[in-house]
């Protein structure tokens, strides 16, 4: 007696153990063309961007310039507070040419405070804009390395490099920090042959990027250990700079200021070794990523330090160093080589040899 499945099959009616069958048959031919258009993918996306990583710091950098151009339309730029109590303050001990050129721009900017603050909110704004933009990324690089160096002279009075101040508070200043990370993120002319990282891509090449890491770093050694940044009293006296922050901010501030209390010396000392081994240490394979998680951390005392750029007391102009710092460490980040080769599924290749081993036995 014949069945009624046997009799749906004999007429030419797919049953469901056929359909099963020819479905099962089909999986691998679509497991295979999906492996194949997902390594295509991987692989165009690797020629596009040849460094990793690098587009991501690149956007970073914007949104670090959107905050800044966010802080400058704050209500108290728009007065002369942003001269009197910022800029002009920042030439004193400056050699004369500095403060005559500063002093000029100040009198300058406060016949009409109100619209040149609009207008440099607006370039911030601009720059910005111009980094989450594939086809504007280098015209907003250029622009950034005018606007950041100009700014570095006129506004922060080159930092304090010329005064001896402390990398803890501030020094070289914010805004040379944005040209700095723009020079090294620009992209290279031609794709880079096995590249190690952002920075050693991009097209001032591994070494002088390497050098520049070598100076600021060094230079960060060098200003701690000057007599009046290891003072015994010198840290305290930084950390204790948090009128008009918030509760939080000044607490965390009073806790490191108390701590480091009259040991100022032997705390500015060890912070000098830390810089130099994060100076030289980029040069080691080995050791570039536990320098440069220092590097990160070190960034991270003096944004503290800075009182967080004091962009929560409403008269921030910008984050300061401590982030800038942290995002340079993250563009001399070795990359990772296996992620520029698209991977294979090894299980659905081994299932395929399997299936097509049976079949043929």
């Amino acid at each position: 007696m014949t069945s009624a499945a046997d009799t749906q099959g004999s007429r030419g009616i797919p049953t469901a153990t056929t359909a099963s069958a020819r479905l099962t048959g089909r999986l691998p031919a679509v497991r295979s063309r999906w492996t194949s258009v997902r390594s295509a993918v991987r692989s165009a996306l690797a020629a596009a961007e040849p460094v990793p990583g690098r587009r991501g710091l690149q956007v970073c950098l914007g949104l670090l310039w959107l905050l800044d151009a966010a802080l400058q339309y704050q209500p108290f730029m728009f007065g002369p507070g942003i001269v009197t109590s910022g800029i002009e303050p920042a030439a004193a001990g400056n050699p004369a040419a500095i403060v005559a050129s500063v002093t000029w721009a100040s009198h300058v900017m406060l016949r009409h405070i109100a619209a040149y603050n609009a207008m440099f909110a607006s370039i911030q704004l601009l720059l910005a804009i111009g980094f989450f933009f594939r086809r504007t990324v280098k015209l907003a690089l250029a622009a950034s390395i005018v606007w950041a160096l100009s700014v570095w002279w006129f506004g922060e009075s080159l930092g304090g490099i010329l005064t001896g101040t402390s990398p803890l508070a501030g020094l070289p200043g914010a805004v040379v920090l944005y040209a700095l990370i723009a020079i090294v993120l620009w992209p290279p002319r031609s794709g880079t042959h096995e590249p190690t990282s952002a920075a050693a891509a991009g097209t001032i090449g591994n070494s002088s990027a390497n050098f520049l890491w070598l100076a600021l770093w060094g230079c960060f050694a060098h200003y701690l250990l000057l007599p009046a940044n290891r003072a015994p009293d010198a840290i305290t006296h930084i950390f204790s700079a948090a009128d008009g922050q918030p509760r939080w901010v000044a607490a965390t501030m009073t806790l490191f200021a108390q701590a480091a209390e009259h040991q100022g010396t032997q705390i500015s000392v060890v912070l000098a070794v830390a810089c130099a081994v994060v100076a030289l240490g980029v040069f080691s394979r080995r050791a570039r990523r536990p320098v440069l998680v220092i590097a990160a951390g070190l960034g991270l005392l003096f944004w503290i330090a800075e009182g967080f750029g004091a962009i929560f007391t409403g008269q921030g102009t910008d984050p300061n160093t401590g982030p800038l710092l942290i995002l340079l460490a993250a563009s001399y980040w070795p990359t990772d080589k296996t992620a520029l080769i698209p991977r294979v599924n090894h299980r659905v290749c081994f299932r395929r040899q399997r299936r097509s081993l049976a079949s043929t036995s």
